[in-house]
């Protein structure tokens, strides 16, 4: 007779929804009661290193799957069993079954992977990660939030750029969850607070120098039609359209131009782009390419956060202009630029937590993709930083993250396409 199978979380239910599903009543990754769940999720994990942690894997285990026998499942389910992914009376069982299969989901679910029930390349190398650097990710993620001083007023949007995900919340709920595309390491995006402003549809693109130096300007070098077939085209001075056979592409050290991307579906901003001033040029936008979103590894931007579902999350923002999803894809299907203004400006943080505590009792993983937990210096400044930049923000009303004092803790740590 099968162990009891362990039951799936809330949080576990949302992720087989995928990402981009609506959530319902589910609290969000960044709240006000994050700090306090992260602190007792390292409680459990100190508690967890007490016991000897857990070991290693072979790389064979992959090649297991439902009706596999054998010491490597037994190694697989010790494993799962260490970290509450499958219940102990399941830890010394020799056949993978649903139990097993229902047991590598949840653990996939906390930690962002797709919930296969079975061990791939990116959910073996999770389980391997050892419990002393899922205790310094956890150090790391309280560091960040003492140090934190955003306002969660009732409606907010939040990026969490480990998990590559963004959250509208109102009223403490998450109201969407989108899947999203974030920097790569060596274009990171930044942590930051801001305020949403407006939505742009069928927006150009005006690339950024670094791309016009490092991706556009070599590629024209190749093919002198890459600007046409992209739809782009060459403004100097004055704004005048300058012919791109006048120039020389491969001199690199030198731009006296811009280079612009008319609007349209191709258009590497996509069809909406959502504005947040701030002093990173950053911005929420869509992407002709939403085949990426599907991957568990979403780290392919020059910066800025693409959003699956992206125009969902505009007429959200949209609340009270009057501007309501289906008049999003009228003025889209005009083929028109706008710019439609919110009524109230909507706070954004763009965040890096590569573990939390959740509303379930469980704890959420992910890839440190930055490398930014490494020591609590590199912390205190990810933090710090995001501060100054937002500054100038005037509060709205809503729920400080210093509303009660935070315990101290005790660290392990040494001291666009946009």
């Amino acid at each position: 007779m099968l162990a009891r199978m362990i039951r799936l979380s809330r949080a576990t239910i949302v992720a087989l929804l995928g990402c981009g599903a609506q959530a319902f009543a589910a609290e969000p990754i960044y709240g006000p009661l994050t700090y306090d769940r992260t602190v007792s999720a390292l409680a459990r994990y100190n508690d967890i290193a007490a016991r000897g942690g857990w070991a290693s894997l072979p790389s064979s285990v992959k090649e297991l799957k439902e009706g596999s026998a054998g010491p490597d499942v037994v190694a697989l389910h010790k494993r799962l069993a260490a970290s509450g992914d499958l219940a102990a009376t399941h830890a010394e069982k020799d056949q993978f079954d649903a139990t097993t299969s229902e047991g590598l989901k949840k653990f996939q679910a906390r930690h962002g992977l797709s919930l296969t029930g079975t061990v791939g390349t990116l959910t073996l190398r999770a389980l391997n990660t050892p419990v002393e650097a899922r205790l310094r990710q956890l150090s790391a993620s309280i560091e960040r939030l003492k140090n934190d001083g955003f306002l969660f007023p009732n409606r907010y949007v939040t990026v969490n750029i480990p998990g590559a995900v963004a959250e509208a919340v109102e009223n403490g709920q998450v109201a969407q969850r989108h899947t999203a595309i974030v920097g790569r390491p060596d274009r990171a995006s930044p942590v930051l607070e801001a305020r949403i402003t407006a939505v742009n549809l069928n927006p150009t693109w005006t690339a950024p120098l670094s791309i016009v130096k490092n991706d556009i300007m070599p590629k024209v070098a190749k093919d002198p039609h890459f600007l046409a077939k992209n739809n782009m085209r060459v403004i100097g001075q004055g704004g005048v359209e300058l012919d791109p056979a006048t120039i020389d592409w491969t001199n690199t050290t030198s731009a006296p131009f811009s280079i612009r991307q008319d609007p349209g579906p191709t258009n590497s901003l996509g069809q909406t782009r959502i504005d947040m001033p701030n002093a990173h040029a950053v911005y929420l936008h869509d992407t002709p390419k939403k085949g990426l979103f599907r991957s568990d590894v979403r780290f392919q931007s020059s910066g800025c956060a693409r959003i699956e579902g992206v125009r969902d999350l505009a007429a959200w923002l949209l609340q009270g202009t009057g501007v309501d999803r289906i008049a999003i894809e009228t003025e889209i299907d005009s083929g028109q630029t706008k710019t439609i203004r919110l009524a109230r400006p909507v706070p954004v943080a763009w965040i890096y937590l590569t573990a939390w505590g959740d509303s379930d009792g469980d704890t959420q993983f992910r890839e440190d993709i930055y490398k930014l937990d490494e020591s609590a210096k590199d912390i205190a400044g990810s933090t710090l930083s995001a501060r100054r930049d937002s500054a100038d923000m005037t509060p709205t009303g809503g729920i400080s993250a210093k509303a009660k004092p935070k315990p101290v803790v005790a660290s392990s740590l040494k001291t666009d396409e946009r």
